[in-house]
């Protein structure tokens, strides 16, 4: 065979290799056959027509994501910034639609993004804004659902990822949450304060309670003392008066002595005579003896003026 056929062989190999490619999976291509649609092929081997058929584009069928960043204004004069992500496929089924139908799938969603946000947002305040995020999403991919399905594309999930307000605006927000923090720090700050007080003087009063009865204890005790010190002078021809002058001044000496063991007292003893403890004794004794005296003459009139 003559050497001049050999480029034509080559070419018929070329040739008849170009009718075989490869598609692969989760995408579908899309054959044209002198510039009309002819079929969509999936993914495996596949064969087409040399020179006739040519692949006319490919689409791939997994889940895709397109942000959309949109700056809008809301219903207090704020402006800010919200990321929109659209999830999307196409539709197995309506690649035909999909292709032929949008010449800028990217585009198209991004405009519906954008009229719906701008439609949603003015309506609400900007502290709506964060808390019905949810409903914006649901809303754009509403929407979305309703024109895109026509054109071969199904939405999968709407998401609005970020709000940003504008600089000044998340400044003042910062403030306002900080003064309302300090504010119930403050307001926990005065409930501990007084708080404090208040079982501080529960405690006071206890104490002073407590003490009051130690002492009404102490002078039980020694009234009891003394009777029985009175008791048992009376035994040995004591009288009473005699008694309690005896124990008073030995307690007058009793206090003396105790003062001189402490180097560093400061204690007066007013007055600091032998005989002031027998005349406080005869004082208080007159004293307790008039104050009976008047009593039973009050008591006598108060009788005779009833008659």
């Amino acid at each position: 065979m003559s050497y001049y056929f050999y480029p034509f062989i080559l070419i018929g190999i070329v040739i008849f290799l170009s009718a075989f490619f490869i598609v692969k999976q989760q995408t579908a291509t899309i054959i044209e056959r002198f510039g009309r649609y002819q079929s969509i092929r999936q993914s495996g081997l596949q064969m087409k027509i040399p020179l006739v058929d040519r692949i006319a584009g490919r689409l791939t069928l997994k889940i895709q994501q397109l942000d959309v960043l949109i700056e809008t204004k809301t219903l207090d004069d704020v402006f800010v910034k919200l990321k929109v992500s659209v999830q999307y496929l196409v539709i197995r089924n309506k690649v035909y639609d999909a292709f032929y139908k949008l010449e800028y799938p990217h585009d198209q969603i991004t405009s519906f993004v954008f009229d719906v946000v701008r439609a949603e947002v003015p309506k609400m305040k900007l502290d709506d804004v964060f808390v019905k995020k949810d409903d914006i999403a649901i809303a754009v991919k509403r929407e979305l659902q309703e024109y895109m399905s026509e054109y071969g594309y199904d939405i999968i999930k709407t998401l609005v990822t970020d709000i940003d307000p504008d600089a000044q605006v998340k400044a003042a927000m910062n403030r306002i949450n900080a003064a309302d923090r300090e504010k119930t720090a403050a307001q926990f700050e005065g409930d501990a304060a007084r708080i404090l007080i208040v079982e501080k003087a529960k405690a006071e009063a206890e104490s002073k309670r407590l003490q009051g009865q130690g002492i009404a204890d102490q002078r039980r005790e020694i009234a009891r003392g003394l009777e029985e010190s009175v008791e048992v002078l009376n035994k040995v021809g004591i009288n009473s008066q005699e008694a309690s002058a005896l124990i008073v001044v030995t307690q007058h000496y009793d206090t003396l002595q105790s003062i001189g063991q402490e180097t560093n007292s400061n204690l007066i003893l007013l007055p600091n005579s032998p005989q002031a403890g027998s005349n406080m004794l005869n004082d208080m004794v007159a004293s307790f003896t008039a104050s009976n005296q008047i009593g039973e003459a009050m008591k006598n009139a108060k009788n005779k003026s009833d008659e």
